[in-house]
């Protein structure tokens, strides 16, 4: 029997996953590498990890499994995505890759919006994130002009590892689409954005080539196939952005459906039969994931993380289990508690940087399960805050496909399908990333004819979570009270985050409407 290998590079560890063509799981193994922050808001990573890791997942799992090289048929790789590298004419990097959270080109990002050139549209007319390439490429030239310049390619985690594995330099159209303001209906590369910042020199070390996720690169070189352990020419195919590549993976690959990815934090993916740009939503990105689709997007910095925080304040004797099961036996509300997630910031629908996060409402009364629930609520709040944006700019999500770390708690399911309103589907396969760069494989080793065609006989729906009306109307009224929050505290928000920062008090400003 032929196996498909999906290989999914996270933020801490990339991730081996053998399955049939039928989308079963055969095997799955991992391989850890650091993170390390020089300064404040600086996040950077070694590319030699993420090859080294790379060599040891996938060996690990075809132990594991059993399964003999020359029974794999083909591979594909989603990783995070603006996880920026500068690599020399071998190849090598020349410093270490500035990972997506990575946020020191705050200044350039700001600079970039203000230009306000016509191809800032795809992010609904708001600021620009200092995740993205072009903030982060614009940094290293005006900062580190030496390894700017000795640079010859400007590129992603995705695509040194498939240079590396194929000897071809390619970029992934789902990348350049979602990060880079490249648009193919519009001839590519957005130039006139690039000239209007200053930063030409960076669109001549792009890779040249842009492939959609699904075609084929290359073989495995020689030295590749030694390093995996698989044959050489074993076809590699082109993947994309992690959290885009786990839309297949859940089987949304239809206008109206929307895949909701939870874990450290939260994202929201929908796909479009039509363009739509709108304030308080990023996209919509053409060819991103599916041809002829185009791709919304919503996201949430801090969710899952909010969580984890709490428990770690709580001490060792707090459980998940256990916090659970008391905040279950309380009200819709949590007795007048209001959680803001904005611990990271606020990505969508507010892109607000310097946002953070407040409790409020607190009494003597109480509990740590109260605080649980309310935190647990909070998140809901703010995913709902992002259909919202989607909804007004045009969007309406039909059908809501749910993976990560929140499929692990029956209550915040129900919660976020209380908030919402809206039916969330669980599939058979939770490792959804890697599960869609198998779906990839597959498409590019000829298997399928498409990547909907591919998903269709890949995916499976488990079960799927229903949404109490009684609480959903409660939860209507109660989400005014979180959105007010906001809305009041945003000013002084601000100034303690400039403090926070820069030791220094800002100039008051006005709340926003």
């Amino acid at each position: 029997m032929p196996y498909l290998l999906g290989i999914d590079g996270g933020t801490e560890s990339l991730r081996a996953a053998l399955f049939d063509p039928r989308g079963r799981p055969v095997a799955f193994a991992s391989s850890a590498y650091p993170t390390r922050f020089p300064r404040p808001g600086w996040a950077e990573q070694d590319p030699g990890d993420w090859w080294r890791a790379l060599g040891e997942a996938t060996r690990r799992v075809l132990r594991g499994s059993g399964v003999s090289p020359d029974e794999v048929l083909a591979l594909a790789l989603d990783t995070t995505s603006c996880s920026v590298v500068a690599l020399d004419a071998r190849g090598e990097p020349v410093r270490p890759a500035l990972i997506w959270m990575d946020v020191r080109s705050g200044e350039q990002a700001a600079r970039i919006a203000a230009c306000g050139d016509p191809a800032l549209r795809v992010n609904g007319y708001g600021p620009v994130s200092a995740e993205w390439m072009a903030p982060k490429a614009l940094w290293l030239l005006e900062n580190e002009r030496a390894n700017f310049d000795a640079a010859v390619t400007l590129c992603e985690y995705q695509d040194y590892l498939n240079l590396h594995l194929t000897g071809r330099l390619t970029a992934s159209l789902n990348n350049t689409s979602i990060r880079w303001h490249y648009d193919r209906s519009r001839g590519g590369f957005q130039t006139g954005l690039y000239r209007a910042v200053g930063l030409e020199e960076a669109l001549a070390r792009f890779p040249h080539e842009v492939v959609p996720m699904g075609e084929m690169i290359g073989g495995l070189t020689r030295r590749a196939s030694e390093h995996l352990g698989l044959r050489a020419g074993t076809p590699v195919v082109q993947g994309g952005a992690d959290a885009f590549v786990a839309m297949p993976g859940l089987g949304v690959v239809e206008p109206g459906s929307l895949a909701f990815i939870t874990g450290s934090s939260h994202l929201h993916l929908g796909l479009s039969d039509r363009e739509l740009s709108a304030r308080g939503m990023w996209g919509s990105y053409p060819d991103a994931v599916v041809p002829g689709l185009h791709v919304v997007e919503g996201g949430q910095t801090s969710t899952g993380s909010v969580v984890a925080w709490l428990r770690r304040l709580l001490g060792e004797g707090a459980s998940y289990e256990e916090l659970g099961e008391r905040a279950s036996a309380l009200p819709p509300g949590a007795d007048g508690l209001v959680v803001l997630e904005h611990f990271q910031g606020n990505r969508t629908p507010h892109t607000d940087p310097d946002s953070r996060g407040v409790i409020s409402g607190l009494t003597l009364a109480h509990t740590p399960a109260h605080l649980f629930r309310a935190v647990l609520e909070g998140v809901a709040y703010g995913t709902e805050d992002v259909l919202s944006a989607m909804r007004a700019g045009g969007y309406e999500p039909r059908r809501v496909v749910v993976c990560g770390g929140a499929t692990r708690s029956e209550l915040w399911l129900q919660i976020h399908a209380d908030v919402s309103g809206l039916p969330l589907e669980l599939t058979e396969v939770p490792d959804a990333p890697a599960l869609g760069s198998a779906v990839l494989a597959a498409v590019g080793a000829g298997e399928y004819a498409s990547i909907p065609e591919a998903a269709r006989a890949m995916v499976r729906s488990a079960r799927t979570v229903e949404p109490d009306a009684e609480r959903h109307v409660r939860y209507r009224e109660l989400l005014d009270a979180y959105r007010e929050t906001y809305r009041a505290l945003a000013p002084t928000l601000h100034r303690q985050a400039a403090v926070a920062r820069e030791g220094t008090l800002p100039e008051p400003e006005t709340a926003p409407a």
